[in-house]
């Protein structure tokens, strides 16, 4: 029974949105938040999930799509500061610089262009990063066997997060195209539904995912260090900073670790793929430049340029995934396997070499 509430749910979610996105009438809005109420609702009447199942996976994704979805719809305005400081340095000097000429120049609401192909696109990249991350996380542990899984656990969770990171992109890349657009390019339709089939008619599909591959050198080395990073100090943190071990601490403490430690990957996150990110915004920018271009006219310091700002909205937004995401496994009574520890056999060999 529950297969079929949960189903329904996510339809009706998934249809609602779109329906929203088209009309905006509140009917819709409605809709949505019935959908994710009978997700969540399904998943309390279905009990404690099973670890490594179809189910299981699915509920990452879920909890993916959301983490993703609302934290960069969320930071929209500070996304387009940012890149129409990368694209346009001279105009856009700073942070402080780009709300006061974008608000004089183009009022209030010139601030949230591009959050409609943020929510889709970055909804559907959270899907692949978290859900795939699962997946091959698993995957390769089995793989590797225990121990190694565990000696090797850090290259781990970089091959996990690289390959899903692939796959999400390939999702991501057409919204990203269009937002990137929206937000900078003169004259570019301001919405969704005017930009996206601008750029099917005049680029065709090539326009949608020319700038796939410096995505790609933007956001895999990005969820490599997110990842890897935070299960480390998620460890880290258990091991040498909370007074008590993690089974002893609460769901909101341990939430709160979490948290902690999304920012701190989340910092490290924003200076690994911060050039990569410049050439994505001039990429999507100029329909007629190439990565090796802009590169050549750059140089070393222009892409550089708009980092503080990277750090600020990465750090915070990394942050609030690991926490939007964490907490979607505990509604959805999800395990949360705690941090490694070396498996017993492991233990015996090293007691042996003694």
């Amino acid at each position: 029974m529950w297969i079929i509430i949960y189903f329904w749910g996510v339809t009706q979610l998934v249809d609602g949105l779109m329906d929203w996105l088209a009309y905006g009438s509140t009917q819709y809005v409605a809709r949505v938040a019935i959908g994710a109420a009978t997700t969540v609702a399904s998943a309390y009447e279905a009990g404690q999930v099973e670890f490594g199942t179809g189910k299981y996976y699915a509920y990452c994704a879920f909890g993916g799509v959301l983490s993703c979805g609302i934290t960069h719809t969320a930071i929209v305005p500070l996304d387009l500061v940012k890149c129409r400081i990368q694209v346009n340095p001279e105009k856009y000097t700073g942070i402080a610089s780009g709300f006061r000429t974008t608000v004089a120049e183009e009022g209030a609401r010139a601030l949230v262009k591009g959050w409609a192909p943020t929510l889709i696109g970055y909804s559907a990249q959270g899907l692949g990063k978290f859900g795939f991350y699962e997946v091959f996380k698993n995957v390769y542990a089995d793989m590797l066997g225990e121990e190694n899984a565990y000696l090797y656990r850090t290259s781990l969770y970089l091959a996990a997060s690289a390959s899903a990171e692939f796959f999400a992109d390939i999702l991501l890349a057409p919204m990203e195209a269009t937002k990137v657009r929206i937000q900078t390019a003169p004259g570019a339709p301001p919405t969704l539904r005017g930009c996206a089939p601008l750029i099917y008619r005049t680029e065709g599909l090539t326009g949608f995912y020319k700038g796939l591959p410096p995505l790609w050198m933007r956001q895999i080395p990005y969820t490599m260090m997110k990842f890897a990073c935070f299960e480390k100090t998620v460890e880290a943190l258990y091991q040498y900073v909370v007074p008590k071990p993690r089974a002893e601490c609460s769901k909101g403490e341990q939430l709160i670790v979490t948290f902690v430690a999304g920012y701190i990957a989340g910092v490290f996150c924003a200076i690994v793929s911060h050039p990569a990110d410049t050439v994505v915004s001039k990429l999507n920018q100029d329909s007629q430049a190439t990565a090796g271009g802009i590169l050549k006219k750059l140089g070393f310091a222009g892409v550089w340029k708009g980092l503080v700002p990277r750090i600020i909205m990465i750090g915070t937004l990394t942050a609030l995934q690991w926490f939007i995401y964490d907490s979607v496994k505990v509604a959805l009574n999800l395990p949360r396997p705690p941090p490694p520890e070396m498996p017993a056999s492991l233990k015996a060999k090293l007691a042996a070499q003694q």
